[in-house]
């Protein structure tokens, strides 16, 4: 008898954002296709400014409001239907950083897009592109609904 194949990792991104709830459902949606898990990260980072009084920034109160941003976010996109294959990790660190190093054995990487205004990076974020141009497995962009449509 042959082992049960391995459930496919689908990747998200969530950042509190509009166009992170967009792409948490997204994602969501294509794991119950696949047969998938969602791995859903939020990733924070603390400032590192240290003034003459020490860290201008508490690191345990930038941990409690990370938490609470994420599962706002994660409320913000199911509501109490949250799907049982999904996964919610907190991770310290640089966001682009931490979803390039989630998407390395993913199916998929799923991000929102943020619009920058007239900018020349108006289409994608820069968490978005970094991810886009870096991550080792693909990568879909989802805009939150209406975003773009004029």
């Amino acid at each position: 008898m042959q082992p049960p194949e391995p459930r496919r990792r689908v990747v998200v991104g969530v950042d509190g954002s509009p166009s992170s709830y967009a792409a948490l459902r997204w994602a969501a949606g294509y794991a119950r296709l696949v047969g998938g898990n969602v791995e859903a990260i939020h990733a924070w980072d603390t400032p590192s400014f240290v003034g003459r009084a020490g860290p201008a920034i508490d690191p345990k109160l930038e941990l409690e409001h990370a938490r609470e941003r994420f599962a706002e976010g994660l409320r913000g996109a199911f509501g109490d239907d949250r799907p049982a294959s999904l996964e919610a990790r907190l991770v310290e660190g640089d966001p682009s950083e931490v979803l390039i190093r989630a998407s390395e054995g993913a199916e998929v990487l799923v991000v929102g897009s943020r619009g920058l205004g007239g900018f020349a990076r108006a289409m994608l974020g820069s968490v978005s592109q970094r991810c886009a141009q870096h991550a080792a497995c693909p990568v879909v962009v989802v805009r939150q609904d209406g975003e773009g449509r004029h």
